[in-house]
């Protein structure tokens, strides 16, 4: 049995796509998963499941949103040695956890859509690429921030971002 986060994009975010965590955990549940635990109303859960590809996972919730709730979500799974390893590899100093974030993605990136960019123009805020994630640090905020905009104009809807807070949040769940 594998330790899984499963992290949903866009839900409860200004009175759309709306997810009770408890809905949510019932989903998961019924799915057969275990020790289903979710954090915060922004789509994080954790649980307990069989080995499986986490792409698998995630195509599996996506369809019983869509069939149990009618929405349509996309959902990003990671074990919870992944995650442990998108922490233990961060490149960049986490100043503020509030105004860090984490874009988990569904798949590699094309390193060719990110070697373009001229850091200097996007400072003080700095992007750094991960193995299936993006480090975002922006210490000027998240709100006025320009890097997640361009994230999502590059992958749209294959992405979901987390801030350091959470993602450590998370990891602890996982391994508790």
């Amino acid at each position: 049995m594998t330790r899984y986060v499963a992290l949903l994009r866009g839900i409860n975010v200004g009175g759309r796509q709306k997810v009770a965590m408890a809905d949510l955990r019932a989903l998961l549940t019924g799915l057969g998963h275990t020790e289903v635990s979710t954090l915060l109303q922004s789509g994080n859960a954790v649980f307990t499941a069989s080995d499986q590809r986490t792409e698998r996972l995630a195509a599996e919730i996506e369809e019983a949103l869509a069939r149990e709730l009618g929405l349509t979500v996309r959902v990003v799974v990671r074990t919870g040695e992944e995650l442990r390893a998108v922490v233990e590899h961060n490149p960049l100093e986490v100043v503020d956890p509030a105004r860090f974030l984490v874009s988990f993605l569904a798949e590699r990136p094309d390193p060719a859509l990110f070697a373009a960019l001229d850091p200097a123009s996007f400072a003080p805020e700095e992007l750094a690429v991960g193995d299936r994630e993006l480090y975002l640090s922006l210490p000027d905020g998240i709100q006025r921030a320009r890097l997640p905009q361009l994230v999502d104009r590059l992958l749209p809807a294959q992405a979901t971002a987390r801030n350091w807070n959470t993602v450590t949040k998370l990891l602890a769940l996982v391994g508790s």
